[in-house]
């Protein structure tokens, strides 16, 4: 995976978010600021017209730079989050120009790691680690069991779908959706759906030839 490709998957992930900004709004409707999805958007656009000046960069430049933007065009929790997530993976990718499955394990666990911190959370409490989570253990695991990064990815990516589901019946505790406590049940998360959303796009672009 090298610079080319993640800026493609970048760009992707930018398209994904403008795409279905509108339902992930609807969800955080239902139980949060009404917001995400235009927050997302707009701070994934800030991002693409970024893109240009950092070609030449290496990537753990690039998802620094991803993590900036993130942080100062998103309102709302998900800015510091995404924007963390972002800049903690590119602490794992500093000066690489190509990245391992090894690599882009380190750098999801850092990604996780740094939402945890930064959200004094954990998974199951109705959040984007309940996509993130599970991704990373089926990602891992079928990597140490000797699948390639596509097939590893691609289970990674069903476990996320499986947590997005599994948010719906769980209580919120975190964030404005814990003000609802159980009439959160029943619900998706927003999080945990954009997180899916950028997870299944990373697979689609490692997937074109």
């Amino acid at each position: 995976m090298d610079t080319k490709k993640i800026l493609a998957i970048i760009s992707a992930i930018a398209k994904k978010i403008e795409a279905h900004k509108d339902y992930l709004t609807q969800l955080d409707n239902e139980i949060g600021d009404g917001d995400h999805g235009i927050n997302l958007a707009r701070g994934f656009k800030a991002v693409e017209e970024k893109l240009p000046t950092f070609a030449d960069k290496d990537i753990g430049t690039i998802l620094k730079g991803v993590g900036t933007a993130l942080v100062s065009t998103v309102g709302g929790a998900s800015g510091p989050l995404y924007g963390t997530a972002f800049m903690k993976a590119g602490n794992v990718c500093k000066g690489k120009t190509s990245l391992t499955a090894e690599d882009f394990v380190a750098a999801l666990d850092a990604a996780i790691n740094g939402v945890k911190m930064r959200g004094k959370a954990i998974e199951g409490e109705k959040t984007m680690l309940d996509a993130l989570c599970p991704a990373y253990k089926a990602l891992k695991e079928s990597l140490d069991g000797g699948k390639d990064l596509i097939d590893a990815l691609t289970d990674g990516v069903d476990a996320a779908a499986k947590g997005v589901e599994y948010t719906k019946t769980i209580i919120a505790t975190k964030g404005r959706a814990s003000y609802l406590k159980e009439r959160s049940l029943g619900h998706q998360d927003p999080g945990a759906t954009s997180s899916l959303y950028m997870l299944q796009t990373t697979l689609e672009i490692l997937q074109e030839a």
